[in-house]
């Protein structure tokens, strides 16, 4: 009879003989593209095709009516990140990566059940994240998806000793901390920080050796997405419970309650969508649901938009709209007829739900809101009002300075965050957005503003190149006006 392992080292030689390693390394060359700024649509492809299997159930997923709503045909994972977005894409390979390697070991219920919550966790807790700590919300996710690595790797093995250890903890009463030390010589939390050390995931490393004392925004959200798992792990009818929950989210980003309690049923519900997209039935199954009654993707001003109710894009209105304003260029139109166009075919055709046109007004000493677009926009015209102040700049003014397009709220424009300053948030509210200079020739018109804040859909890299194309021509529309009436 094989002697028992005892100890961290000798359980961490166990492990890594365990063919883990290899999963890790497409872990960690998944995470250098998350954490490049010059991150590349060629370079996420090519972690990803350098595994069939992966290639497989990223493409599934990207084509599942969650992640991909207008039902463009995706064959490709280039076309993944066009159409569903880069960090969607990411965030998907991740998580495959790294469920597929552990239960390729083992199917145990241990397993199962930890890797269903953790993934569960992860989700909440990057949703979080995209409220209260955007620039870290990928290092968020993953390091609650891996919090608990030693214990998953632990249980995805098959041996006398590890099934000797879950029928001890099945018995009643037992305090399972101190009967993993007893048994292993180790636990399982200092299993989990020893391999995310010996696979060099330093971040990842800090991040979860920190969160437990709760000093950075990062860290609560990655505490607070466990905690939501592990309460939801048992369902939704608990509602003392999950009015602590609401409560303690509402409190973290700041949020009303109702809204709060939006975010909390759009994470199970991404979370649900990866599963059930990747075939992975045994997981889906012990993933909770909100009920039928909380299908209402979104809160803003108090109406609720449900998920077959939602603005979806229109690529035939798209495309008639890009050509209604190249010929706008060539004819005799007026202004208003361009600013129609532009706004209606962000809206209608790019499937953007919020769209302004934010003018420069009052000598150029302010925007202010001139068209606009989408439910829940009306109040703009007249409530929009951000004023320019030289010393203290705004994202708005940066386009507008720069004169290049930009999507708000992703790894790729984090070190602007600051420029989203707390006037910017109350005119437009919290999350990602798209903004694009409107130009006639070297004459500054204004800002191009459009969000997904209705339902909190995710923005597409699909949508940014439809918002980029609509800026450039309006601004040649409004040039060619102005060159007529001189």
């Amino acid at each position: 009879m094989a002697e028992p392992i005892r100890g961290l080292r000798h359980w961490m030689i166990r492990l890594n003989e365990a063919e883990l390693p290899a999963m890790a390394g497409i872990v960690q060359e998944l995470l250098r593209v998350s954490d490049s700024q010059t991150a590349s649509v060629r370079q996420l492809s090519d972690v990803l095709l350098r595994d069939a299997s992966l290639t497989s159930q990223v493409l599934r997923i990207s084509n599942s009516a969650f992640f991909n709503p207008r039902r463009e045909a995706i064959s490709t994972i280039s076309r993944a990140i066009v159409v569903i977005g880069f960090e969607q894409v990411r965030m998907i390979g991740l998580s495959i990566s790294l469920l597929d390697g552990l239960q390729r070991h083992g199917s145990g219920v241990q397993l199962l059940g930890l890797l269903a919550r953790s993934f569960h966790a992860s989700l909440q807790a990057r949703t979080l994240a995209e409220q209260v700590s955007r620039r870290d919300k990928e290092q968020v996710f993953i390091a609650t998806l891996l919090q608990h690595v030693g214990e998953m790797a632990f249980w995805s093995q098959d041996d006398r000793q590890i099934e000797a250890l879950a029928e001890r903890l099945a018995m009643p009463g037992v305090d399972r901390d101190r009967m993993v030390r007893d048994e292993l010589g180790t636990s399982f939390r200092d299993l989990s920080l020893g391999l995310l050390k010996s696979w060099n995931m330093d971040e990842v490393h800090q991040l979860v050796n920190e969160y437990p004392a709760l000093r950075a925004p990062a860290a609560r959200c990655v505490d607070l997405g466990t905690r939501i798992a592990n309460v939801l792990q048992q369902g939704w009818s608990d509602q003392a419970r999950l009015a602590e929950l609401q409560a303690e989210v509402a409190a973290l980003t700041g949020l009303p309650e109702e809204e709060a309690l939006e975010l909390l049923h759009d994470g199970s519900r991404q979370a649900a969508a990866v599963l059930r997209s990747s075939g992975n039935s045994q997981l889906a199954q012990l993933l909770p649901e909100p009920g039928e009654e909380l299908q209402p993707l979104g809160v803003i001003g108090g109406a609720r938009i449900e998920m077959q109710q939602a603005l979806q894009p229109n690529p035939e209105f798209e495309r008639l709209s890009l050509q209604n304003l190249e010929l706008m260029c060539q004819a005799a139109v007026d202004v208003e007829a361009v600013l129609d166009a532009l706004v209606n075919g962000l809206n209608k055709g790019s499937g953007l739900e919020r769209v302004m046109l934010a003018v420069l007004a009052d000598q150029q000493r302010r925007f202010r809101a001139r068209r606009v677009a989408g439910e829940h926009t009306a109040a703009w015209l007249t409530a929009f009002d951000l004023p320019r102040v030289p010393q203290h700049p705004h994202i708005f003014d940066h386009v507008l300075g720069s004169q290049t397009p930009l999507w708000m709220g992703r790894a790729q424009s984090s070190s602007l965050d600051d420029l989203v300053t707390r006037e910017t948030r109350q005119q437009v509210g919290e999350g990602m957005f798209l903004l694009a200079p409107l130009l006639a020739g070297k004459r500054q018109v204004g800002v191009l503003y459009a969000d997904m804040r209705n339902t909190g859909r995710p923005l597409t890299d699909a949508q940014f190149v439809a918002f980029r194309q609509f800026a450039r021509l309006a601004g040649e529309c409004l040039l060619a006006l102005g060159s007529r009436k001189r």
